[in-house]
């Protein structure tokens, strides 16, 4: 009956959850940060060539911009986080076989903006003006 509830891609990403917390308790300190930064750099590798360079270029913005933000991976995604909370998140298109791939923020994220504001936002190509972007509001979500 379980596998009538969750899809295929849902299972694998609650494993990959369940993995990224085994990891998390066998490590600690320098070893686990290092440990994250690896399996961060391992999913990238991992993505179709589109999705891996929108990764890339997010990840060296956040890595630029927010170098206080820990990389690990979320649901096997790569993600930034304080304190163990994610702040941040790359989601990509190949993994959910959607149209395009996501920059998403948590509850965690200093966006908050009036009653209402975005927290994930549609990547399909990155220029000048996306980095500029992409910087600002990683910068506003990480204060």
């Amino acid at each position: 009956m379980a596998d009538e509830t969750f899809s295929a891609d849902e299972r694998a990403a609650m494993k990959e959850l369940a993995a990224e917390r085994r990891r998390a308790k066998g490590t600690k300190g320098a070893a686990k940060l290092e440990a994250d930064r690896k399996a961060v750099d391992d999913a990238i590798a991992a993505m179709s060539d589109a999705d891996r360079a929108l990764a890339e270029t997010i990840h060296e913005i956040i890595e630029n911009v927010a170098p206080d933000l820990d990389p690990k991976t979320w649901y096997g995604m790569p993600a930034y986080a304080r304190e163990g909370k994610v702040i941040v998140f790359f989601k990509p298109a190949d993994k959910f076989k959607v149209r395009y791939a996501e920059l998403g923020f948590n509850e965690f994220a200093a966006l908050d903006d009036g009653p209402m504001w975005g927290t994930a936002f549609a990547v399909t190509s990155i220029g000048d003006e996306e980095v500029a972007r992409i910087r600002d509001l990683v910068a506003k979500a990480a204060a």
